[in-house]
């Protein structure tokens, strides 16, 4: 994996391998090692993914990357596969499947499994890999897609349905916050009792569609109740989605608070969570919000539609369509109620269908049925 810092992928990783080493995991007899790069000699570093993954206990080998195309990882790869025998080798980014796929006898009577977590921008870099994706996922035994939207997109580049599984990210239960943190981050925040709280959470660049909900925010000047919007994550687009703010006239709505390690104490004050995304894969802090029980008005994003009901456990946007947000945003405040059955239902549904459980359930019966030599093509719920 590919992962400088614990990123959603990397989180469902750790939380995998962790759950492997308790009673019920070691009765599997599946055993996992991870494998990761190091170009900057932050590998040690707390918050990085491999300081996260031995923090977890895990055996981690990192592969020392001088440059970007540095071919000399190759032999790196080689000596840790060597090592560690591996009946299966799964891949999560395009650098590894290109490495894998590029190596024919590291797969030699060995499964390789390719996880698909979606690409969430264009640029010239992005469609590189995107092509390069086509062509190396073709040669793997199984892909992996954390969403039924990328599956599609996946059988429309001519890759084998009947290689292809969908597994969506695990919701994971959501810290309880007591109520003095909560009134301390209130205060910390500058917002007063009486204020709603909009919260949305994610990096801030141009596919997670910041710049929609600031002109969505722009229609939400009514009074009663009276609202803050609090913008979690940092990124490329922050100061351009200040300057933004500024030019709207929302500089005194509006908290852009840098990215938070821990975002459960935000969860805690919220009074309904966005996800405004252009594009999504499976979402981990739409499935946090479901956990934390706040009501939801997500776009029609890669998976979100997946996850979320529309009417049922949350209210979905079209792309792009600042309008709808702003509707949906107004309904679940004017509209207590509602927002209450839909929490309930949404947090009702993130227990059941998208349980740690459940991920653990469904990659284990792929690997299984990988080893067995079992093909199925993939069905629209995400099963086999």
């Amino acid at each position: 994996m590919e992962a400088a810092s614990v990123t959603g992928p990397a989180k469902n990783l750790i939380g995998f391998s962790k759950w492997l080493q308790s009673e019920s995991g070691i009765a599997t007899g599946l055993q996992l090692a991870i494998v990761t790069f190091d170009r900057n000699a932050r590998t040690d570093q707390p918050g990085s993914f491999a300081w996260a993954a031995r923090e977890a206990g895990i055996e981690t080998h990192v592969i020392h990357e001088r440059y970007r195309f540095d071919w000399g990882v190759v032999s790196q790869l080689r000596d840790v596969v060597a090592a560690v025998e591996p009946h299966i080798i799964q891949t999560h980014n395009s650098k590894s499947h290109f490495l894998l796929w590029s190596q024919p006898s590291l797969r030699t009577q060995r499964r390789w499994f390719a996880f698909e977590h979606g690409h969430v921008h264009a640029d010239l870099k992005v469609r590189l890999y995107n092509t390069v994706d086509r062509l190396t996922l073709r040669s793997a035994d199984r892909i992996i897609s954390v969403c039924q939207a990328f599956a599609a997109r996946l059988i429309r580049t001519g890759i084998d349905s009947r290689r292809i599984r969908v597994l969506h990210n695990a919701a994971t239960p959501v810290p309880q916050v007591s109520t003095a943190d909560r009134a301390e981050l209130r205060k910390h925040l500058r917002i007063t009792d009486d204020q709603a709280v909009l919260l949305t959470i994610g990096r801030l660049s141009r596919e997670k569609g910041h710049e929609d909900l600031l002109r969505a925010a722009v229609g939400l000047r009514f009074e009663r109740p009276d609202w803050k919007l609090v913008v979690v994550g940092d990124g490329p687009e922050r100061a351009h989605l200040e300057a933004l703010a500024r030019s709207l006239q929302l500089e005194s709505r509006v908290r852009f608070v840098g990215f938070q390690q821990d975002a459960s104490r935000y969860y805690s004050i919220a009074d309904v969570f966005i996800l405004p995304s252009r594009s999504e894969g499976s979402s981990n802090v739409l499935l946090e919000a479901m956990m934390a029980q706040v009501p939801i008005v997500a776009t029609m994003a890669g998976g979100n539609a997946e996850i979320v009901v529309h009417g049922q456990t949350g209210l979905i946007a079209g792309i792009g369509n600042s309008k709808e947000l702003a509707e949906g945003i107004e309904r679940l405040l004017q509209q207590p109620e509602f927002a209450q059955r839909l929490k309930v239902a949404a947090y009702a549904r993130a227990c059941q269908e998208f349980s740690a459980e459940r991920y653990r359930q469904r990659l284990l019966s792929y690997y299984t049925e990988a080893e067995s030599g079992q093909v199925a093509a993939v069905q629209a719920d995400g099963g086999t």
